[in-house]
């Protein structure tokens, strides 16, 4: 089970507390940080910096089919999560005639400005790219190369959208894999809590909800 997370320099807390909750409750997860540093090093990722860019995996993400050499499946999910169940339960759920599975959430965010002082940007399917369970083989991804995602005419709003799929490739995760702090109130414990307006790592969000959880894994991760 390859698990790539999103890394930023600036919330590297969030990237450790977020691997500690998918290893301690499956030890067999591949858990990879994808970090653009490296990626540039390596010769994936040639981009500009882009300062509308809220994460420094904004783009990277879309590589991963390309990681993987197109095979298998594998998870993208942002840093700013927890899970609190067996990432095997979402990677069951993987069919084979879809390219990518998703929340499909339905929303706008409140915020104008994100927890990090970033601009929100707004966009349709937003958010639906913070958890995406990739089937790197399907033929439609092999449209996501290295060129492709460093081509500065490719925007990010065409690759958050998966415009390079056709609607019927894209399959639907129950939101339970993607659950918005602040967005949803209607499940106890989430599988995957994602603080996407802010997390318990940044001063002004200390007792958001679900707070406790990102707590409890930080302290269990400290007595590691």
């Amino acid at each position: 089970m390859k698990v790539f997370v999103g890394y930023d320099t600036r919330e590297d807390i969030a990237y450790q507390v977020c691997k500690h909750s998918i290893l301690s409750k499956q030890p067999a997860a591949d858990v990879r940080p994808l970090k653009q540093q490296e990626l540039r090093d390596a010769g994936w990722y040639k981009r500009d910096v882009d300062k509308l860019a809220s994460t420094e995996f904004t783009f990277t993400r879309f590589l991963i089919p390309e990681l993987t050499d197109f095979k298998g499946w594998a998870l993208f999910m942002d840093c700013d999560m927890i899970l609190t169940t067996d990432i095997k339960e979402l990677f069951d759920q993987a069919d084979d005639k879809y390219a990518v599975m998703c929340v499909q959430h339905d929303y706008t965010p409140k915020a104008g400005i994100k927890m990090d002082g970033q601009k929100q940007t707004i966009y349709p399917r937003k958010n639906w790219s913070s958890v995406m369970l990739f089937n790197c083989g399907h033929h439609a991804n092999r449209k996501v190369t290295q060129s492709l995602v460093n081509d500065p005419e490719i925007t990010g709003a065409y690759l958050h959208r998966f415009s390079w799929l056709n609607d019927f490739e894209i399959g639907e995760l129950h939101h339970t894999w993607n659950y918005l702090v602040g967005v949803y109130d209607d499940i106890e414990k989430p599988n995957l809590i994602h603080y996407t307006e802010g997390g318990p790592w940044f001063e002004n969000y200390r007792d958001c909800e679900f707070a406790d959880l990102w707590k409890a894994e930080l302290q269990d991760m400290m007595n590691g």
